[in-house]
């Protein structure tokens, strides 16, 4: 750690201390001129000043740190979902090339509604990202918009007259086009299997996505086809056996993610099923290792990585009082094909 002192700065520089402390905490409305900002930030790197990110705080009233709500703890798990450490790693390096810190902060599944806001009530964070958040801790969001804390929320349809900042994608309209596309290789019997109980806002419109797309061609849904896992390909596992048990005979299947694709695959192999043959299948994310599945993965891809990015970008824009627009769709996710549907060439 840096021994350089201010002062040290200041006599470089040749400006008061309280010059330095002005420019180095970017404090605004100090009148001073570009030249001295020059000199001063000369000096710092000369010396190899390092400032205290306390004293900084306490000076500007910021604390130069963004926090990744998720209020599902179990998703953290990285054998589980390929989808976070790609969205974490787009804020991470967004937000660290603007100086920010980044802290996650995943909240128990059964914890009381809003428990993100202490971070806001202990003035530890400028601003939050919310992934997936619970349809119960809507109000909260709302109430901290109100108060015109930044704040962007990923993966809910939040209303924009609401006042906040929300970026989504159709999850809908993509669910349509994965479970037409099986309808358009002549199947009727689709099952269904949701990433996490519908719940959640973007199973749930996923399964919408479903329903539009089976009722446009005139396919009946079985409702013993439709099931949830629980993130982990272990779930999908779970949840595809239990189908099979009660109620067999599917010749497709649009899984809501492709984590919880595998663990489906896995358990139609282990009963004898082939794929596409027998069970044809569609996921969604488009993780790395779709391509890599046996056979390759169809699946709806999406772009994490670019997500995080976008969703700290607009982050830092809020933090900086710039004015924002309140709804942000992405655009819509391509179809990616492969062998696992019965049409791919990979």
């Amino acid at each position: 750690m840096s021994n350089v002192t201010s002062n040290q700065v200041a006599k470089l520089a040749g400006v008061s201390r309280t010059t330095v402390s002005f420019v180095l905490n970017d404090v605004p409305g100090m009148g001073i001129s570009q030249e001295t900002r020059e000199r001063v930030l000369t000096a710092a790197r000369q010396l190899g000043y390092v400032a205290n990110a306390i004293a900084r705080s306490l000076a500007s009233g910021a604390t130069k740190t963004v926090a990744l709500v998720m209020p599902h703890r179990d998703h953290i798990n990285i054998d589980i979902d390929a989808y976070l450490p790609r969205f974490l790693a787009g804020i991470n390096l967004t937000c660290h090339a603007s100086g920010y810190k980044v802290l996650f902060e995943p909240v128990e599944e059964s914890s009381r509604p809003g428990a993100f806001a202490d971070l806001v009530d202990s003035r530890r964070v400028d601003g939050l990202i919310v992934l997936n958040p619970r349809g119960i801790d809507d109000a909260y969001l709302c109430e901290l918009a109100g108060n015109a804390f930044p704040l962007v929320v990923f993966g809910s349809n939040l209303p924009a007259h609401q006042g906040v900042c929300s970026i989504d994608a159709d999850n809908r309209d993509a669910a349509r086009r994965a479970t037409s596309h099986l309808l358009a290789l002549g199947h009727r019997q689709i099952a269904h299997l949701g990433y996490a109980s519908d719940e959640n806002q973007i199973p749930r419109e996923r399964l919408r996505g479903f329903h539009d797309a089976m009722q446009a061609h005139g396919a009946d849904i079985n409702p013993a086809w439709i099931a949830y896992g629980n993130y982990s390909a272990q779930s999908g596992y779970d949840a595809m056996r239990s189908m099979l048990s009660r109620a067999p005979g599917m010749t497709a299947l649009f899984a809501g993610n492709d984590t919880i694709a595998f663990g489906a695959m896995a358990a139609l192999r282990d009963a004898g099923l082939r794929i596409p043959e027998d069970v044809a299948i569609v996921g969604y994310d488009d993780i790395p290792l779709a391509a890599f599945a046996a056979p390759p993965l169809t699946t709806m891809r999406t772009e994490p990585y670019k997500d995080g990015s976008d969703a700290a970008s607009i982050l830092l824009q809020a933090i900086a009082g710039e004015p924002l627009d309140k709804a942000y769709v992405r655009d819509a996710a391509p179809l990616i094909v492969r062998r696992s549907c019965g049409s791919g060439k990979d």
